[in-house]
């Protein structure tokens, strides 16, 4: 009990660890996402500045008929060469273009069919006004009728998604994690079963032997021989369920064996010692229906699916096995006239632990399952259900030539 309280208590730790280390990464990513556009927007205003400078200086030229006022602007022209990531438009009011750069990446100049750039801003601008503006706050430049609209730089942009992406594989290896660990609880579990299971087996081994002993006294004893017959037939039985036990966790052995045979062996069997209430009817080909088979485990699935079927009828109601066959697969089929099934509780019928009864544990039908489709390679379904109409399940094993 210590053991597994700690265990709890460190995977506790290990848990809230993870996400205080995962919230600060997204915290600091964002951070820096937000100071880094902060950074973009310093630079913009830089360039809006050197716009104003130029724009001035061109003007003052202008007026005084000179070109020595443009000298001292190599500082302003550079500040505006640099900027080669920064997506911007230079725009006059009534939205009349000026200027603008880094609209166009080189590596996109295919997807536009090598159009200008001069052409797809204009053909565009409307629509870069109104991208630009959600991304950033446009920048007026003082003492002009002009306003600078800038997107985010492709670094930004492959900044923005980092977050989600770094939030992904997180889930992923959380995922990953959990499965592994899913599956370990699960094999621990299996095994915990496989051994419960052999050890039944060996169990029930000790009280088996004394009853062959016991018959072979009343033998002698000159008892009445149907007794007897009757006796070895649920020994038999017993002897059956042991093997049945015994072979879980192994890789069972299958031979080719006559399936229409084995299937009347075992109704007829859970038909003898079954509600007289209940109308029992088998229907089979006479010819023989070759299949590879565990007798033992088929046995117990035929078992399985009779006994739910007459629970489904509370023990009263009609109840009818048939075997059919095409050229490749032979299909059982048990019909009932029980309260049938959901169509939603199709699949979940044959999940470990599903039950809609108050007693008993789920696993009939997961067993039935695993014998099948693990073990001899068919498939076990609902074939259809009603509710209150009844259910029909059905078999279908590989036939052999």
């Amino acid at each position: 009990m210590a053991v597994t309280i700690n265990r709890n208590m460190i995977r506790w730790i290990i848990i809230v660890t993870s996400f205080i280390i995962i919230s600060l990464i997204l915290w600091n990513t964002y951070v820096f996402f937000q100071n880094f556009k902060a950074e973009e927007r310093s630079k913009m205003e830089i360039s809006s500045s050197a716009q104003r400078d130029i724009f001035k200086a061109l003007e003052e030229s202008d007026m005084n008929n000179s070109d020595d006022v443009l000298a001292d602007l190599d500082l302003a022209f550079e500040v505006l060469d640099n900027n080669n990531t920064t997506p911007m438009i230079l725009i006059e009011a009534d939205s009349i273009l000026v200027n603008f750069r880094n609209i166009i990446k080189k590596t996109e100049a295919d997807s536009i069919h090598n159009i200008k750039e001069s052409e797809y801003v204009n053909q565009n601008l409307k629509m870069l006004i109104s991208k630009y503006g959600k991304e950033n706050k446009p920048i007026e430049i003082e003492n002009n009728n002009k306003t600078i609209y800038y997107g985010n730089s492709p670094l930004l942009n492959k900044l923005k998604y980092y977050p989600l992406a770094l939030l992904l594989i997180i889930i992923l290896f959380a995922a990953v994690a959990y499965f592994f660990y899913k599956s370990s609880k699960t094999a621990d579990q299996n095994k915990l079963w496989t051994g419960m299971a052999k050890e039944t087996a060996h169990q029930i081994g000790t009280p088996l032997s004394s009853l062959v002993g016991w018959t072979e006294i009343l033998r002698s004893e000159s008892v009445n021989p149907d007794y007897l017959i009757e006796i070895e037939k649920d020994i038999t039985r017993l002897q059956t369920i042991t093997d049945r036990f015994s072979k879980i966790g192994s890789v069972p052995t299958l031979k080719k064996t006559d399936i229409v045979q084995e299937t009347i062996e075992s109704f007829e069997y859970l038909k003898a010692r079954s509600s007289k209430l209940i109308d029992f009817e088998i229907t089979a080909p006479e010819k023989e229906l070759p299949v590879n088979l565990n007798k033992q485990l088929y046995s117990w699935t035929i078992e399985n699916l009779v006994k739910n079927a007459i629970d489904a009828m509370k023990g009263k109601g009609a109840l009818k096995l048939a075997i059919s066959h095409d050229d490749k697969y032979v299909k059982i089929t048990v019909k009932d006239t029980g309260k049938g099934i959901s169509k939603q509780n199709f699949n979940s019928v044959f999940q470990p632990g599903f039950t809609t009864k108050k007693r008993g544990w789920g696993l009939g039908l997961s067993l039935a399952k695993r014998i099948i489709e693990d073990y001899h390679k068919g498939k076990i379904k609902v074939l259809n259900s009603e509710i209150g109409k009844g259910t029909t399940m059905q078999i279908s094993l590989k036939l052999l030539s």
